[in-house]
């Protein structure tokens, strides 16, 4: 099964001391295909990035294979906001879990609190 990653775990797998790249290469071991949503990737690139981090994303997730947030997902994003109890302040977080949801994929975060709420979304 694909699985998403958001911004919290891919800032954490690939910058300082790397603390969750351990946990990206089970999931890549274990055969997920990973994948980032255009909302996460702007998260990430809006840094500050050192070149070697960049270096690193772009081997592991290329540019060209980021997911697009596409009109389809952000339907389903709106429909998300209306549900939840408390969404304000939280529409890019609804909407990354969004992204994952329309494509069929698991979410891996370091913040599950941020996404807990979010019906049928499946958490890694």
């Amino acid at each position: 099964m694909i699985v998403h990653i958001d911004t919290s775990a891919l800032v954490d797998a690939l910058t300082g001391p790397r603390r969750s790249l351990s946990g990206l290469t089970t999931l890549v071991e274990q055969g997920h295909p990973i994948a980032i949503s255009s909302l996460v990737f702007f998260e990430w690139k809006r840094g500050p990035r050192a070149r070697a981090e960049l270096a690193a994303q772009e081997a592991l997730l290329p540019t060209e294979s980021v997911v697009a947030f596409d009109g389809p997902a952000a339907a389903l994003a709106a429909d998300l906001y209306r549900r939840l109890s408390r969404p304000r302040g939280r529409e890019i977080d609804i909407a990354i879990a969004a992204a994952a949801m329309h494509q069929g994929a698991m979410l891996w975060t370091l913040n599950r609190g941020d996404f807990e709420d979010i019906p049928g979304l499946r958490l890694v």
